[in-house]
């Protein structure tokens, strides 16, 4: 499923005036940029129906230099090779695997093994990179306004009992026949599930990527 092009646009776009917004000095430059931002918040504004002044908001929080955001998820099993999943609050309590956004000053593992604790009690230890996806190119759905690197870890359990939290209202294992269909589809898709039993069930499957 691909994206619609008035998002592609619109994300490429902002992300020229907000990197030319870095490091323009010229002030006449520098309004060009700001114009481009406007643009960028019009045309997504039209194609999301979001109301412009929150896209523009949203568009002026962002400095420095555009690049991906950075998602870390992890692929825990247990002993009878079930996959760890929780419900997620933010989405209507659908299933997706454990995760979020990287953390500033963790490293992306780091940051794994975190979310893997806060979002269900469980202590794991990452074992290996099994993924690495833009998220556009996954037809997750809804799209988002930026572009996002999506980093699968698998990791092992070494501790922990299941415990909900405020972004997690149920912890489960399922085996791969039980993976509920009320996915999270923001955040997980079946075949990255079905991928992720595969690297666990074969160590010596390389890292995906794209």
């Amino acid at each position: 499923m691909s994206e619609p092009e008035w998002l592609i646009w619109a994300r490429e776009v902002q992300a020229i005036a907000q990197t030319g917004l870095t490091f323009a000095k010229d002030p006449f430059d520098r309004e060009r940029y700001e114009m481009l931002r406007t643009l960028a918040a019009k045309v997504m504004a039209h194609g999301s129906g979001a109301p412009i002044q929150q896209i523009e908001n949203l568009f002026t929080q962002q400095t420095g230099y555009a690049t991906p955001k950075l998602e870390v998820r992890t692929g825990v099993f247990d002993a009878q090779n079930r996959l760890l999943m929780v419900r997620e609050v933010l989405d209507q309590n659908r299933w997706t695997v454990p995760g979020g956004w990287a953390d500033v000053n963790l490293s992306a593992s780091e940051s794994a093994a975190k979310e893997v604790w806060e979002e269900t009690g469980y202590t794991v230890r990452m074992t290996r990179l099994a993924m690495v996806l833009d998220r556009a190119k996954q037809g997750h759905e809804p799209p988002e306004a930026f572009s996002i690197t999506k980093l699968f870890f698998l990791g092992e359990l070494t501790g922990g009992t299941p415990t909900t939290s405020i972004e997690t209202s149920e912890v489960r294992f399922f085996a791969r026949n039980e993976i509920p269909h009320d996915l999270s589809t923001g955040r997980i898709s079946r075949h990255q599930i079905d991928r992720l039993f595969a690297h666990h069930a074969d160590l010596s499957l390389p890292t995906e990527f794209d």
